[in-house]
């Protein structure tokens, strides 16, 4: 029903292949890019559908916006090429089936935070930051209604997310929604990269999160006192398809009065948490994981991180204990900005 909006022409005149070029996870030169992304253009086999790390980096890294990672995943999901173990592959389809049951759905009738599938993170929404602003998707056991689907790039699925993601974007606009704060950068990728390039319609306005606490904390800008912290921020892979929001980071920052130390994986050469990596087929998955996440965190530490910022929980789930580990303190990007209009987070010292 829906189609990839891909152009093989694009790739045959990209400048520099940069999709693949600059992989983090695979040594790639210019000629040998230009023939593999030919190759997944014409639906043959190629070694990087083996090897990709499902980052979501190429997204970013193209310069002729043709979606290089969402043919990579569709070709490994028509080569039966899954980058997972096909056990968890079903376990996590099982998971995120979005239409047991009804949502209790309330007219918005206005702007709206939308959790999706992290219903279960309504703790990180106190405070005057979100004063007045309704939440859509606050019950964990409905929270699958509101589940964006886009977990399953990361499992070569495309046809699950083509199948559920319509009935999904339905869900939230029967709640006659007119602006949606998306909380995390996963949902805001499928509305405004995901779905344009697959043709899906999205009949509400959506809002970055990190965009929504920027301006929340300029309107409460005379409560703000510098946290005066040596921060580095974990950069999840769906910030990958939203990367023109990724200069609200440093903007926060800037705002609150956060040292961003100098480090050599960070913006468009950060490093994944190495989460999915553990988990994929390929030999060797779990040690190659560890690695990734020894030179993140070692970056860190060595750049004199105090703390290290998260928005996804996942990231979180998978690094936190390990920065904390180094003696660096994780804590999510909406607590620090509480910190910074007087409010004291639960667990912060």
């Amino acid at each position: 029903m829906y189609e990839l909006r891909f152009d093989a022409n694009k790739c045959l005149r990209c400048p520099t292949q940069g999709c693949l070029t600059r992989c983090q996870y695979m040594d790639i030169d210019r000629d040998t890019a230009r023939e593999e992304i030919g190759k997944i253009a014409r639906g043959e086999d190629s070694f990087v559908l083996h090897d990709c790390v499902t980052c979501y980096a190429c997204e970013e890294y193209c310069p002729m916006n043709n979606h290089p990672f969402y043919l990579i995943v569709e070709r490994q999901e028509e080569l039966n090429l899954p980058p997972l173990p096909r056990p968890l592959i079903q376990r996590g389809i099982n998971m995120g089936v979005p239409f047991r049951g009804e949502p209790a759905i309330e007219e918005v009738n206005g702007r709206a935070l939308l959790m999706g599938a992290f219903a279960d993170h309504m703790f990180l929404i106190q405070g005057r930051l979100f004063e007045g602003l309704p939440v859509i998707s606050d019950d964990p056991r409905k929270m699958f209604h509101y589940f964006c689907q886009l977990m399953y790039l990361h499992y070569a699925r495309m046809s699950v997310i083509n199948e559920r993601l319509p009935k999904v974007i339905e869900t939230i606009s029967r709640h006659n929604v007119t602006e949606v704060v998306c909380f995390h950068d996963e949902c805001y990728g499928a509305y405004n990269s995901y779905c344009p390039a697959m043709g899906i319609e999205v009949p509400f306005k959506t809002v970055h999160f990190f965009e929504f606490l920027y301006h929340r904390l300029l309107e409460l800008k005379e409560r703000i006192k510098k946290v005066n912290l040596k921060v580095a921020y974990q950069r999840p892979c769906s910030s990958r398809l939203s990367h023109n929001k990724h200069l609200f980071v440093q903007d926060i920052f800037n705002l609150i009065g956060a040292e961003a130390v100098p480090r050599k994986y960070v913006d468009e050469k950060a490093l994944c948490c190495g989460g999915t990596i553990e988990g994929q087929r390929r030999k060797g998955s779990r040690k190659r994981a560890l690695e990734v996440q020894e030179r993140n965190i070692s970056d860190m530490a060595e750049a004199g991180a105090e703390v290290c910022v998260f928005n996804c929980p996942a990231c979180y789930q998978t690094m936190s204990h390990l920065v904390a580990e180094k003696g660096i303190k994780p804590v999510f990007m909406s607590d620090l900005c509480r910190l910074a209009i007087g409010e004291r987070p639960e667990g912060w010292r």
